[in-house]
């Protein structure tokens, strides 16, 4: 049996897995959603990365399964990308969901300008996106009415924070889910560790946020990924 920890991007807490966790239980896996520290239920907690990186290996460490598979959507592939380096032998495959990549030394604003001066000018966190950011992505009005009822602010410190590896992300065993109304191409940093023998691409024919457009098609992506494994 696999078990997955399945990880929210930004703005977003366990929640967004609501429509995903029963296809993956039904398959007969484990399946542990995570709110990071400072959003959802959580958004009391002071946080920066690496306090996202330990939220993703406690989880991993208090259900010590054997084989795991870190799934990270959006901005939560920069700490879940770490994690796995951090969970060693404990995972079967790492699942990155339309996200960014963690670069030693970089982090999730070193390409993103504009979220920096968002930050700023909203005391240190990053808002909740409006109902024109949802547009074109395969959602329609009663689902991004729902997202946007449970966003809440994100920290700017998990965005700003630079990432550590001690390793090389292309050596694990990794699935990059590309979202194609999302833009047609991984970025560039992607395309890089796609190019390697361990990393795979899948492309999904609808938006940003998958697990509220295509959560059954997305629940299938994943129990493949466990499926391919260490492979």
């Amino acid at each position: 049996m696999t078990e997955f920890v399945l990880v929210a991007g930004a703005w977003l807490g366990a929640w967004a897995w609501d429509d995903v966790v029963p296809e993956l239980r039904a398959a007969g896996h484990g399946a542990h959603p995570v709110t990071l520290s400072g959003v959802a239920e959580r958004r009391d907690v002071a946080a920066g990365q690496r306090t996202h990186v330990e939220d993703v290996v406690a989880v991993v460490e208090r259900h010590d399964p054997r084989d795991v598979v870190l799934v990270g959507h959006s901005y939560s592939g920069i700490p879940v990308g770490q994690a796995a380096e951090r969970v060693g032998d404990r995972l079967a495959h790492l699942v990155l969901l339309d996200s960014d990549v963690p670069v030693d030394g970089g982090s999730f604003v070193s390409e993103l300008p504009h979220v920096a001066e968002a930050v700023a000018a909203h005391g240190g966190s990053w808002p909740p996106p409006a109902a024109a950011d949802l547009a074109g992505q395969d959602l329609d009005d009663e689902r991004v009415a729902r997202v946007l009822a449970r966003c809440t602010p994100h920290p700017g410190a998990s965005l700003t924070e630079p990432a550590v590896l001690t390793g090389a992300l292309g050596g694990l065993p990794t699935t990059y889910v590309k979202c194609l109304l999302d833009g047609p191409a991984p970025m560039e940093s992607v395309a890089r560790l796609l190019a390697g023998d361990r990393w795979r691409l899948v492309e999904m024919d609808t938006g940003h946020w998958p697990m509220f457009s295509r959560p059954r098609e997305l629940a299938r992506v994943l129990l493949t990924a466990a499926a391919t494994g260490r492979a």
